[in-house]
């Protein structure tokens, strides 16, 4: 991981629905409008949000009290009773646009499997969720002479973010795991950039970017590495460029969004569990 940016406080902000408009046939994205969101200072493009969704026959979700950092809140949240606990995901910011008090999350869209996707898919203006955040981790040290990403739909919204606020001349390659052709995108940037495409099809998820970093030639220069997807494909994609191509520790930023066959908050309370015992992650 890069240098540790600060944490800002815990902050809520109860959002409203403002546009919904759909990117891919399997992405939506979603402006969210709060007077609270024109306060928070520009971040990281990878910066994410917890969302809080209503729980049904709610307008809004019923909110725990934020507490004094990020466990002791947690801790709060799960002793919820089951009936108030409003379902959480964590989402990455698309956009934020601080003068009009908006921000756009985008949502893979993949049926009535959890929440937020179901939530997503029958979204309209006018609904009502909380955010609490954001906090981001893209951090380009010195001396970065190209930057890699690699990451599933889900590292999509950020990846996306990252190409667009590139300074000019930046060189960039980015190799992306969608489902299908009809899910990739195009973004605008000032940077020197190589976007490769990695259709899954009926691939086990993961395979093909594994496959792609594994075979890509490398340009010259130190690299800055920013990797974020299914968390098991994340630590095989980060051993590989730490054992095999010999990029330093400190310049990979690696994220598992989600784990195959668990939900966010098994996920969640597994990783709670560790932090209070003190374990440490494999390396």
């Amino acid at each position: 991981m890069t240098t540790q940016v600060e944490r800002p406080a815990l902050t809520y902000h109860r959002a409203r629905v403002t546009v919904v408009r759909p990117v891919t046939p399997h992405m939506v994205r979603v402006t969210f409008t709060a007077a609270t969101f024109a306060d928070v200072p520009a971040g990281a493009p990878d910066q994410y949000v917890k969302i809080f969704f209503p729980r049904p026959g709610q307008e809004t979700p019923v909110l725990p009290e934020t507490g004094s950092d990020v466990l002791s809140w947690y801790r709060t949240y799960l002793a919820m009773p089951d009936d108030v606990r409003p379902p959480m995901r964590t989402y990455t910011v698309r956009a934020h646009r601080p003068r009009f008090a908006e921000v756009d999350v985008d949502f893979v869209l993949h049926g009535d499997t959890g929440p937020a996707s179901t939530w997503a898919a029958r979204v309209a203006p006018g609904d009502r969720v909380a955010l609490l955040g954001p906090h981001g981790l893209y951090d380009v040290p010195d001396g970065t002479g190209w930057q890699l990403l690699a990451g599933d739909e889900t590292a999509l919204p950020a990846i996306g973010a990252i190409i667009e606020q590139l300074p000019a001349g930046a060189r960039l390659s980015a190799y992306i795991e969608v489902s299908a052709r009809e899910e990739r995108q195009t973004f605008e940037t000032r940077g020197v950039v190589e976007v490769h495409w990695l259709l899954r099809g009926a691939r086990p998820h993961g395979e093909a970017l594994l496959e792609a970093v594994r075979a890509a030639n490398f340009p010259g220069g130190t690299p800055y590495a920013w990797v974020s997807g299914e968390a098991g494909v994340v630590k095989q994609v980060r051993r590989h460029l730490v054992r095999e191509r010999d990029v330093d520790k400190q310049r990979i930023c690696f994220t598992g969004y989600w784990r195959l066959g668990m939900s966010e908050e098994a996920a969640s309370r597994e990783s709670l569990r560790a932090a209070e015992a003190g374990e440490v992650p494999e390396d």
